[in-house]
């Protein structure tokens, strides 16, 4: 069996370990208006989905239709939380320097948010030109379109694609769009939660480590050896 083309990476709890900042950072601020989740909810509802989706989420689910100025507040109090605490995974550099095809990135994150989360991380040189955020189609996930969309811009099939996710939608987006899909979940925010998919969203693989990734697929990764 060919490998695949295209990596196509997701980057919130994949590249960078964003994922419990956000969270923590949304549950502090719905609480002042009357809604109350957990982390499990969050990872289970609203990881790897838009801004729109979630606030749709809390409109449909508590009736608390948020002020208009909620995503501003919250946008800011957490790329200021970002600056502090924003760490990318570990092995990440390593990984995309080993990779022996070519890849790109695709983020539920507003292009602003991807922009300086790359950039405080370390990672902006590694995506110029390939990285692609859910503004630039009509559907978010679960829906296949940002998937779809990369690929078409990077110039390969659908079906030859590896997206690399850790939420649940992610994964339903990456099968949506006809892709084999590897399931990262070495990210804080997934610590102690179950990781049982459900049986829309199971991926072909699943990797607590970046390392563990690159050892399983040799034919994806050149060995150690060989990294410059």
């Amino acid at each position: 069996m060919s490998g695949p083309d295209l990596i196509i990476f997701d980057c919130d709890g994949v590249l960078i370990d964003s994922e419990v900042i956000s969270a923590r950072q949304l549950i502090a601020e719905l609480q002042g208006y009357g809604v109350e989740m957990d982390m499990a909810f969050v990872s289970r509802h609203f990881l790897g989905r838009s801004y729109p989706v979630v606030l749709r989420e809390v409109r449909e689910r508590w009736g608390v239709a948020l002020p208009e100025r909620f995503e501003a507040d919250y946008r800011a109090r957490l790329l200021a939380a970002f600056e502090a605490e924003l760490r990318v995974m570990e092995g990440v550099a390593e990984v995309i320097g080993a990779l022996r095809l070519p890849y790109c990135l695709a983020t539920s994150s507003s292009p602003e948010r991807m922009r300086r989360s790359l950039e405080i991380t370390g990672l902006t040189r590694f995506f110029a030109g390939r990285a692609f955020t859910a503004s630039e189609v009509a559907r978010g996930k679960p829906a296949p379109d940002l998937f779809l969309h990369a690929a078409r811009r990077m110039g390969a099939d659908p079906a030859a694609c590896v997206v690399i996710e850790d939420s649940l939608n992610g994964v339903r987006a990456g099968l949506a769009a006809g892709m084999e899909v590897w399931r990262f979940v070495g990210g804080s925010h997934l610590a102690g939660l179950d990781l049982a998919p459900p049986p829309d969203a199971v991926p072909r693989a699943q990797f607590d480590s970046f390392a563990a990734m690159r050892a399983a697929r040799p034919d994806v990764f050149a060995p150690s050896c060989e990294v410059q």
